[in-house]
């Protein structure tokens, strides 16, 4: 490019609007005969290996060797005469030494006139400079990419969660510890792989599509086969294609895939996730459970270097054998009272009730149970523990224990209060088997849509018989968050899902979008709108004024795991230090809608502990109830929100 070329573009570009400078310098290089999107570059080295072969070289020492790397401009640094460049590919960075005598007028002119997020190809002398820092003093160089769109200022990064989760190829290139998480989780994976091959299983491929729902209870994505004329349903779970094999004779098979539920976000839930199941033949939950603790093991040393982890904060020891415990036992420890089968279904319905649960009436001893777990036991089981002994309720595909048919053969992995892995000793009967989806299809006749359907063909490949089998299954996602002491499945997702972006205009803009539009609301009809009678107690003012009403920012939130009502904000509320507040107004909104949002909330009351978290505080909402016919009324809920122009911790008289 030469130097006219790029005067005369400039000047009849606003210079206010980086975008819109960036987008006349592309036209200036096209214009000039030039391609601002290259071709291929073939480099010498990656930065890691220069780094490497040149860590003793003297400072202020220059040498005659030529190498060619290739990168995206990081940072730039103009002295006039020589520039200064940081050049960064996917093994890390290293400076670029331009001097115009080295390159020529034209081309150092040219080089000037790069921005920051260009990719460049260069060929230099390596060289350290008189301060210690290892350079290639750059004699060529090609453009490769041209960025017409800036990076984020690099001191303040790219901060926001819901845009990096949303704009992930600039949060790898501003955020390196972000791109480290995901090569840990590729060594996971690999280590995984890897160990099931050592073992002597086959890696197999089974149909995203499936025509009857099964392997799990879960709400599935429907698609419609048109070549088929007929509705199918995204798996949901590996479980019954993999066990047609072990009849076919195939003994140890295994498949790291994708599965999809069409179910809520959270923290540990994502619609789309990752698994390794494996089944075993002639194997057992003992078996298993050696077979899980060998690949996990293997993965820890793989993307950690060591089996003793910490996540967020809270110290794991993955060494030694891990223990073994039943579900009745560890409720019955936590709960302080016996929870067991031989307990009457009203005393256990009155012990998950007195430990904050609650009971639907559908539910049997097994379901209760296995609440109670839930609610008494889980969050302290810290340590890695197998969970064993679950009772059949739950376990429509597990062995009955031959000693007690109301509970199976199967055990889940918790490591810091949360499931990791699920096994069975795998139900080969097929009798049985029939029996048990037919209640599946009995529950969903009355509205369970997460039940499983009546597998016909499974059913018939277990009349050929299968042989006796463990089969265990493990979250990919779940571990990787373990591992890489991540609190969310969001920042182990390369592309996490998220409501859709609000519309952009036509135009690139240099400044922040303004606020999103916000959608149509359906009118209320005031006439059937109930209101509670007000109050007759009155309260006086001193009172009232010990009451801090604040108004909040919401930063996060997200639907807490087991609950179907309740919502875990985190907030700034002007402090610097976040809030959580608990809420249970998930019925009337989702997560996601909600970031972003100022609301007002108490903010003096005392910590209150909810499904095991501490809520610090209340947020406020408007309640009434509207008529749906002359008999019936229905509970209606606004949260209360408030102008986005208050700051975070403005106090509400």
């Amino acid at each position: 490019m030469s130097e006219n070329t790029t005067q005369n573009a400039t000047p009849e570009t606003p210079e206010d609007d980086p975008i819109l400078v960036r987008h006349a310098k592309r036209e200036a290089l096209i214009a000039a005969g030039e391609n601002p999107y290259g071709h291929a570059f073939t480099y010498s080295h990656h930065i890691v290996n220069l780094d490497e072969k040149y860590a003793g070289l003297e400072d202020g020492e220059n040498t005659e060797d030529r190498v060619e790397v290739a990168g995206r401009v990081m940072a730039k640094r103009d002295q006039g005469k020589i520039i200064f460049m940081e050049l960064r590919d996917s093994t890390g960075s290293i400076q670029l030494f331009c001097r115009i005598n080295a390159l020529g007028e034209e081309a150092f002119v040219a080089m000037k006139d790069l921005d920051v997020g260009d990719w460049i190809g260069v060929e230099g002398a390596m060289m350290r400079t008189r301060r210690g820092q290892l350079s290639v003093a750059v004699s060529s160089f090609e453009l490769l990419s041209k960025s017409i769109r800036p990076l984020p200022e690099k001191f303040h990064g790219l901060a926001d969660k819901e845009t990096r989760y949303r704009q992930r190829y600039v949060d790898l290139v501003m955020n390196p510890e972000v791109k480290q998480v995901f090569e840990k989780r590729f060594k996971i994976v690999a280590a995984i792989r890897r160990y099931m091959e050592d073992q002597g299983f086959y890696e197999v491929e089974t149909p995203f599509l499936h025509p009857i729902l099964g392997g799990a209870n879960a709400k599935p994505f429907v698609t419609h086969f048109n070549a088929l004329d007929r509705d199918y349903f995204l798996r949901i779970a590996t479980e019954l294609p993999l066990k047609r094999l072990l009849v076919g004779g195939f003994e140890k098979v295994f498949e790291i895939g994708r599965q999809f539920r069409n179910e809520g976000m959270d923290p540990y839930h994502n619609p789309e996730f990752t698994t390794m199941e494996a089944y075993q033949a002639f194997s057992d939950l003992n078996g298993m459970m050696d077979l899980t603790e060998g690949f996990i093991k293997a993965a820890a040393e793989a993307a950690c270097g060591t089996l003793k982890v910490s996540y967020q904060g809270v110290d794991i020891d993955l060494s030694g054998q891990w223990p073994r415990e039943t579900m009745c036992g560890l409720a019955t420890r936590y709960a302080g009272e016996e929870v067991s089968f031989d307990r009457s279904r009203e005393d256990l319905v009155a012990i998950l009730e007195n430990n904050g649960g609650h009971a639907e009436d559908a539910w049997g001893k097994g379901k209760l149970i296995s609440e109670i777990f839930e609610a008494v036991a889980e969050e302290k089981l810290i340590q890695p523990v197998f969970v064993t002994e679950h009772p059949l309720e739950i376990s429509p595909l597990a062995k009955k224990l031959p000693n007690n048919p109301e509970l199976t053969e199967r055990f889940e992995l918790f490591i810091c209060g949360h499931e990791y892995a699920n096994a069975f000793g795998e139900l080969n009967d097929p009798v049985d088997q029939a029996e048990r989806f037919r209640k599946q299809v009995e529950a969903k006749d009355l509205g369970a849509d997460e039940a499983m359907g009546y597998d016909d063909d499974y059913v018939r490949a277990l009349e050929y018989g299968m042989p006796p089998a463990g089969g265990v299954g493990i979250g990919i996602d779940r571990l990787t968050m373990l591992l890489t002491d991540s609190p969310t499945i969001r920042d182990v997702l390369l592309f996490p899902h998220m409501r859709d972006e609000a519309p952009s205009g036509a135009k690139p803009a240099a400044r922040p979008a303004a606020p999103a539009e916000q959608p149509t609301e359906e009118p209320i009809d005031f006439s059937k709108v109930v209101v509670e009678p007000l109050f007759a107690d009155e309260v006086d003012f001193d009172t009232f004024s010990k009451s801090d009403f604040r108004a909040v920012k919401v930063k996060e939130c997200v639907a807490v795991p087991k609950s179907k009502k309740l919502l875990q904000f985190t907030l700034d509320d002007g402090t610097g230090t976040d809030r959580t507040i608990l809420s249970g107004i998930h019925a009337y909104y989702e997560p996601e809608e909600l970031v972003g949002r100022t609301l007002v909330a108490i903010t003096n009351l005392p910590p209150r502990k909810m499904m095991g978290i501490a809520s610090c505080g209340m947020l406020l909402s408007a309640v009434h109830e509207e008529k749906v016919d002359d008999e019936t009324t229905e509970e209606r809920l606004n949260l209360l929100m408030v102008s986005d122009r208050i700051p975070a911790g403005a106090k509400l008289y």
